[in-house]
């Protein structure tokens, strides 16, 4: 078969790239510690006035400059350096779309240790004990909800967007494992007569408590502190937010915590998860079909699941079904439960 390939159809080059991959995570990090894209959008260009305003050598920034060029995340023109269209929104610290952040967690020594020591371990056991293993007070979990804030940003305001314009929007919410309480504090600017009640780990909660004091929402924000599986939720919540948190467990573990939710609903209330949702055929599309990986490495037995699966799921915990919406330009689908 490979004989009657033509040059171009074999090539190194795929697995080249996934060799020296975390290369460009370094680069990444070097380069938000540093400032970098910032400092760009504030008018140094050269190496030499980079290296300046961001305390580096000027060999060092050179190269760093360089390669983030080669790799699309700057543009070079002579000895001065642009970012490009998406740098500039998502990486300059300025920018309300920053996602810089989510680097603290992702590339944390922790993680990194995850998916790079003996990842031929975790696929043999097919999961990984990985984050269970961390404890709730851990530091790596206030990274997380601080870092990973930046990405659920435009999906918190997308979704707070369409709860506003529900003919009767909710009173009281419950937003699950609220991290930095993105979801639940844009429900509350959007709809103000709503009031949150955020649950996560304590540490985790303060980051909350603190944003929305920042939003103008605290006299409607509270919070449980602990785990979804162990605390009392309350009673009569309008909508229940699952935003992120179905893809770390099993099918059976997602049934009980979905039953649990219905059980925490008023008469006329909604369960509304945000997930990656892969197609049935698991490879597409990319970032969803993908995401399977991360949770090999790093649970026992996460996963991203089809629409189709996370059906069976609703109607074993005794809702009729769920319907389903994309939200571009994010890789995350809205995910209701009908009752």
């Amino acid at each position: 078969m490979a004989a009657e390939m033509t040059a171009d159809e074999i090539s190194p080059a795929l697995l080249i790239d996934a060799m020296f991959a975390f290369r460009k995570t370094a680069a990444i990090k070097a380069a938000i510690e540093l400032d970098l894209f910032t400092t760009l959008s504030a008018g140094d260009d050269t190496a030499q006035s980079l290296a300046a305003a961001c305390g580096a050598s000027e060999r060092g920034l050179r190269i760093l400059c360089d390669y983030l060029t080669v790799h699309g995340f700057l543009g070079k023109s002579g000895d001065r350096y642009r970012l490009t269209p998406s740098s500039r929104v998502f990486l300059d610290r300025h920018s309300p779309a920053y996602m810089g952040g989510a680097i603290d967690f992702l590339a944390a020594p922790e993680m990194v240790a995850l998916f790079l020591d003996e990842p031929s371990a975790y696929v043999r056991n097919g999961g990984s004990l990985g984050l269970a293993n961390i404890a709730a007070d851990n530091p790596v979990w206030v990274k997380f909800a601080r870092g990973m804030g930046a990405f659920s940003g435009g999906s918190a305001m997308g979704l707070a967007a369409d709860i506003a314009g529900w003919p009767v929007p909710p009173r009281k919410v419950l937003d699950i494992a609220a991290g930095p309480g993105r979801f639940g504090i844009e429900i509350a600017k959007a709809v103000p007569s709503a009031e949150i009640v955020g649950l996560d780990w304590q540490a985790v909660l303060a980051l909350a408590e603190e944003g929305a004091r920042q939003a103008g929402v605290a006299e409607r924000y509270s919070s449980i502190a602990g785990s979804a599986f162990d605390v009392d939720w309350g009673k009569d919540y309008d909508l229940i937010l699952l935003p992120n948190f179905l893809h770390h467990f099993d099918t059976e573990t997602c049934v009980g915590l979905l039953k649990k939710a219905g059980a925490s609903l008023s008469p006329q209330g909604k369960v509304i998860a945000i997930d990656f949702v892969p197609n049935e055929d698991r490879v597409t599309p990319p970032f969803a079909a993908a995401f399977p990986w991360e949770m090999l490495a790093t649970t026992p037995a996460g996963d991203a699941y089809t629409e189709k699966e996370l059906g069976d799921m609703a109607r074993q915990a005794g809702f009729r079904g769920i319907s389903t919406k994309p939200m571009p330009p994010s890789p995350s689908t809205v995910i209701s439960f009908e009752r």
